[in-house]
């Protein structure tokens, strides 16, 4: 039930952007046990000077290459998992397009089962 958010420069590709997707995707599938089929994700194309960070923070630089992940899921997770998640994610994004792994952030997001609707206004996580 992971709801997926990523923020990337319009200059990569439509194939890139495909990519990248389906690195966030699978790499959840494998690590977080998320169901194959459980693939909500909007990507935002953003114009150069709309994506903004530092050229180095905690000693990793970063360039116009930059992404940002944001993943909302049900809390519950562990730490190991969390960092299992987050290579995961970098190196696959890092070996199937020129996205850097030093140009990969994520954000992860925590909330409960009530907070979710898949439709017709219902709690169907809930019921």
């Amino acid at each position: 039930m992971p709801f997926i958010q990523i923020y990337l420069g319009n200059h990569l590709s439509q194939q890139h952007k495909k990519d990248i997707s389906l690195a966030v995707h699978q790499s959840l599938v494998d690590i977080f046990n998320v169901p194959l089929d459980d693939y909500f994700q909007v990507i935002h194309s953003m114009e150069p000077g709309d994506i903004l960070y530092p050229e180095s923070y905690f000693d990793v630089p970063h360039t116009d290459n930059l992404i940002y992940i944001r993943i909302t899921c049900k809390a519950g997770r562990t730490p190991d998992m969390k960092k299992a998640l987050y290579e995961k994610i970098a190196s696959r994004i890092a070996a199937a397009t020129p996205v850097s792994i030093d140009d990969v952030v994520i954000i992860l997001v925590e909330n409960e089962l009530a907070d979710w609707s898949f439709g017709r206004g219902i709690a169907q996580m809930i019921q």
